[in-house]
């Protein structure tokens, strides 16, 4: 492809100096540079792409594009843009023929329950006959294969998005249902992505290492909404899916779409609900709704689950799909990997791994096995190093509130000290009366920790990891380290067993 045909895709250049080579590929990684590459000098937190140029050039890069004046005059074409992460997602989304513009786009944001919803919305589309397919955290899934889109990333890079998205338009694939994170809006991992949906699940305190005020935070995620109403025109309207519950409902509904869809449970939404009954292994309700009231059958349990399936039922409705479609893909959903996922040794006890790792997530995991036991609730749960401090005392007081034996241990340290972030997380714990040795205690392994959980779990009890979820490693210092919470416990359910029949 010409240099040239790329940068008419830029929304924005200051200047463009230089030739017109063929273009081979595009790379924001100075290492994946042969003769022909376009080099896009992303600025990152620790390393600016700008200093990689030499090396880019000197490797064979027919063009280059930044952010920053360059003197002296790089030998090769060089195309000046006011932001170069916008940029790499503009001329990715050229290079593959603007794949989602061909597709139905879906985009869901939120603090907690984005994965879970992404893939109810997905289940909907599939029970409803539409080839869809999607990207979260946890994996893609694109023409009847699953890919693993990595370890502790959140949305993929832009890249990475448009080649997925270009092969779900090559498999005749007509919609995307896309998980999109507050670091991939502001980063522009989903720029280009031209959403026709948007949808957002709640916004409380998280990553504000990151966006540094939780003002900065909701500004992120109400980009998507701004990319719904500004994006390129397709055959369906422009609608915003938003929660009536959440305190960003009134800040979002600013953004104006063509539609809205509002859902809740406490207020006066669009879309509610009737008649909630909660069981260990089904949830009954009615969702209420403007063309009536849709009786829903969900493996998924929990008020949280509640919230997602019904901004999973809104997309379905502003999609105009069949109404049978919404049942069978809201109860054909059986479990998503790390989402309150059961693990069954046969013990007498409730055993369940979570991704909750936010104050609001971890208090709506509690409050559900508080509705599925009379007996204890065990928790076992960390925070991780490098990340949002302010959540560590926040989540102890969670902790401290709704758990009957709180267990804090090891999440992802990095290169902080792990007995400092334990020491956080206990004074709030410590706040809500628990005393160190009773009903408080303090693993830093992660696989002792869960261990020592399961010990203290008797019939009927509700014993939870939290925290890793669906996550294959685990960070100490530098280096990640194979991990898996629901190993773990597997690994101690079996223990326990041997040692009661020893």
């Amino acid at each position: 492809m010409k240099l040239s045909e790329l940068v008419a895709a830029l929304p924005g250049v200051i200047s463009f100096s230089g030739g017109e080579p063929d273009i081979t590929h595009i790379t924001s990684d100075s290492r994946q540079v042969t003769p022909g590459a376009l080099f896009v000098a992303c600025p990152g937190a620790s390393v600016d792409g700008h200093r990689f140029i030499p090396q880019a050039v000197e490797r064979g890069a027919a063009a280059l594009v930044g952010e920053r004046e360059l003197l002296p005059v790089p030998a090769a074409p060089y195309v000046l843009v006011p932001d170069t992460r916008e940029a790499l997602a503009h001329l990715c989304a050229c290079w593959h023929g603007f794949p989602a513009r061909k597709l139905i786009m879906i985009g869901v944001t939120g603090t907690d329950g984005k994965t879970t919803t992404v893939n109810l919305v997905h289940s909907i589309l599939t029970a409803a006959g539409i080839n869809a397919g999607m990207i979260s955290t946890v994996n893609a899934m694109i023409g009847g294969q699953v890919y693993d889109t990595g370890l502790h990333t959140t949305t993929p890079d832009a890249p990475d998005v448009q080649n997925y998205l270009a092969q779900m338009v090559a498999a005749g694939q007509t919609h995307c249902v896309l998980e999109t994170t507050s670091h991939g809006l502001a980063q522009h991992r989903v720029t280009a992505c031209e959403f026709d949906i948007g949808v957002v699940t709640n916004i409380t305190h998280e990553h504000l290492d990151f966006h540094a005020t939780f003002e900065a935070y909701r500004a992120a995620k109400a980009r998507l909404f701004e990319m719904v109403a500004t994006s390129t025109r397709k055959d369906v309207p422009k609608v915003a899916v938003l929660n009536a519950d959440d305190p960003s409902y009134e800040f979002l509904r600013e953004i104006r779409a063509d539609a809205e869809v509002s859902y809740g449970i406490t207020t006066c939404a669009l879309v509610s609900t009737l008649e909630m009954a909660y069981k260990p292994d089904v949830m009954r309700f009615v969702a209420v709704t403007p063309i009536g009231r849709i009786p829903l059958e969900t493996p998924l349990v929990g008020q949280h689950n509640v919230y997602n399936i019904l901004a999973a039922v809104s997309v379905g409705l502003a999609l105009k799909l069949p109404v049978e479609a919404i049942q069978r893909g809201v109860k054909a959903l059986k479990a998503i990997p790390g989402r309150w996922e059961r693990i069954d040794q046969g013990q007498d006890f409730l055993a369940i791994v979570d991704f909750a790792h936010t104050p609001n997530a971890l208090e709506r995991a509690l409050q559900t096995a508080r509705q599925m036991t009379k007996g204890q609730v065990i928790v076992a749960f960390g925070s991780a190093g490098l990340r949002d401090v302010e959540k560590r005392e926040l989540m102890g007081h969670v902790a401290g509130r709704l758990a009957d034996k709180i267990i804090i241990t090891a999440e992802d340290p990095r290169i902080e000290p792990l007995d400092g972030i334990m020491a956080a997380i206990a004074e709030g714990v410590k706040a809500e009366g628990r005393l160190e040795g009773v009903d408080l205690y303090r693993i830093g392994d992660r696989g002792e920790a869960i261990q020592f959980a399961v010990k203290f779990a008797r019939r009927g009890d509700v014993v939870m990891a939290c925290g890793k979820g669906h996550e294959q490693s685990m960070c100490f210092g530098t280096t990640e380290y194979p991990w898996d919470d629901r190993e773990a416990m597997r690994n101690a359910l079996q223990r326990m067993k041997t040692e009661r029949f020893a």
